[in-house]
């Protein structure tokens, strides 16, 4: 198997900061704005998107955390997987635009369960997605609002993110034939 880098950390860092603006001029500010990331990478990336809103906008934007084990359709090929932990801020969602925001997208149903658990929570004004890496072969009809990077990839091969909160670095590779 070979592994090629295609995101360096600079290139996540430039990724993130125009996605965060991007997020702003959409939303005409961070007024009323959640952002929630999806364990386990894109509450590390949630986290540094928020960071981003508020130095950009001067307007502190909550962030946290939910979890979508549970309401997964897949448990049954995947058992082993352990909840992690759902973390709503304080001021709630309902009425708020949630951007969610995760490391990969393929098949989408990652992002549909996580509109099922928003569900269980609140209802917000809007949802929007944020992704670093769209890598192709949606399974259900789920676009996203902001992407990093555009990864076409064969079903074969494997995308790997490290983030420095996790890995000790900041890289995105494909791992393949």
């Amino acid at each position: 198997m070979s592994e090629r880098t295609v995101l360096q950390g600079a290139d996540i860092t430039r990724a993130l900061t125009r996605i965060s603006h991007e997020i702003l001029e959409t939303q005409r500010g961070a007024d009323d704005l959640v952002v929630l990331g999806i364990p386990t990478r894109g509450v590390a990336l949630a986290q540094r998107i928020a960071t981003n809103l508020a130095a950009i906008s001067g307007t502190p934007v909550p962030v946290g955390a939910l979890d979508v084990t549970m309401y997964r359709d897949d448990l049954a090929q995947h058992p082993t997987r352990a909840p992690q932990r759902t973390d709503i801020p304080a001021t709630g969602i309902d009425g708020k635009t949630v951007v969610l925001v995760d490391d990969v997208l393929f098949s989408g149903r990652s992002i549909r369960a996580a509109l099922d658990a928003l569900q269980d929570i609140g209802r917000p004004a809007a949802v929007r997605l944020a992704i670093l890496v769209d890598r192709g072969h949606r399974e259900l009809p789920i676009r996203p609002d902001f992407v990093g990077k555009n990864l076409p990839t064969s079903r074969d091969e494997r995308v790997n993110v490290r983030l420095v909160e996790h890995d000790g670095e900041d890289a995105v590779t494909i791992e393949g034939e």
